[in-house]
């Protein structure tokens, strides 16, 4: 999936940051005259912490900033920030989330244009962690002057997708900042980071916004069933958004109403239909219904799937807490190795029929 930026139409120019963000820019901004040379922005995932972090990173390059610290919108610094090119500006990510959002353009202007077009196939799939050579290419860019004497800003997400040698490499540049740089790390789990980079970064929590708060966002923007699809994403209204719009929408529901009515033969079947779907997603769906029997069971509380909470109360009087403890582990196991099975129809037959088996 793209990156929360382009789920979301985002006017940076009068509404820059979402209404529970304010207060944590506020904090940040109190600290714009001693800025720390590594900022650590986390929190969950699908709360807006990457639109943020660009509008951070635009608001420091800004030429002429508001008395609020937001980019004015309109100077030289600005254009360039939008377009990409700034001469003291680097975006770092993988490769993976790189070609979903040419993708995304590629989409978007050929719909504009009346133009079906199909995107290139590649003999090796885009990478999905930061590489060392991308740490490395950033030695150049830091060693040389910046543009007018400013601010260069580096902007890196999502951290944990740094492999062993990229992490290594960026340690370095954090224990010895060059002059002027400020490095924005996002993260959706500090936990998966080398306390290293951890003890290097001046660490910014964002937040959940409330129910009440998530909510109006999400009618605000027409979400249709917003309360539901809030839920299934714990909470967080920019996965809420993604989710309700999104392909899989469907295809999650009909994964949850096989879900209701466990039995051998449609295991199978639901094995053969999804094979070729996200992996990583399907399990996540199987951890949030496995949660919510186990929660159910022990407090009478439904979290991800109130919709179903006939259907879970049924399944619930059927399995008993330590089957439904196992089941977890081993859900959470699978998704240890959801993206790389030897074969995505066993892999998905094995989930089912485990689950399957809780209520034999």
């Amino acid at each position: 999936m793209a990156c929360w930026l382009n789920c979301v139409a985002i006017d940076r120019m009068t509404n820059p940051l979402f209404s529970w963000q304010t207060a944590t820019w506020a904090q940040l901004q109190s600290m714009r005259g001693r800025m720390p040379h590594a900022i650590l922005l986390y929190g969950p995932e699908g709360i807006g912490k990457t639109s943020f972090a660009e509008h951070l990173a635009q608001s420091l390059l800004c030429e002429t900033p508001d008395g609020a610290g937001h980019a004015c919108g309109v100077c030289a610094s600005c254009g360039w920030f939008v377009q990409y090119s700034h001469p003291d500006y680097r975006r770092v990510r993988p490769e993976l989330l790189e070609q979903e959002d040419a993708l995304a353009d590629e989409s978007n202007s050929s719909a504009e244009d009346g133009e079906k077009t199909s995107a290139a196939k590649t003999s090796k799939a885009p990478s999905k962690e930061i590489v060392i050579n991308q740490i490395r290419a950033l030695s150049d860019f830091m060693n040389i002057s910046t543009h007018r004497q400013g601010t260069r800003v580096i902007l890196l997400y999502p951290a944990e997708a740094l492999n062993t040698h990229a992490a290594n490499a960026l340690l370095k540049s954090l224990e010895e900042p060059n002059p002027n740089t400020v490095f924005i790390l996002v993260s959706h789990g500090i936990d998966q980071l080398l306390p290293t980079i951890l003890s290097r970064c001046h660490q910014l929590a964002l937040t959940m916004p409330s129910q009440q708060e998530a909510l109006a966002w999400l009618k605000a923007n027409k979400v249709l069933d917003a309360e539901m699809w809030l839920a299934q994403q714990g909470g967080a209204p920019l996965a809420a958004m993604a989710m309700a719009q999104s392909e899989e929408r469907a295809e999650l529901l009909a994964f949850l109403k096989e879900l209701s009515r466990p039995n051998t033969e449609s295991a199978l079947k639901t094995a053969e239909k999804m094979q070729k779907s996200s992996l990583s997603n399907t399990v996540t769906w199987l951890q949030t219904w496995l949660y919510d029997l186990f929660s159910y069971k022990q407090t009478g509380i439904i979290r991800y799937y109130p919709g179903y909470q006939n259907e879970l109360k049924a399944l619930a009087n059927r399995v008993d807490i330590t089957s439904l403890q196992k089941a977890i582990q081993v859900a959470n196991e699978k998704q240890a190795v959801a993206s790389h099975p030897l074969s995505a129809k066993l892999f998905l037959e094995d989930l089912m029929l485990d689950y399957t088996a809780l209520f034999e």
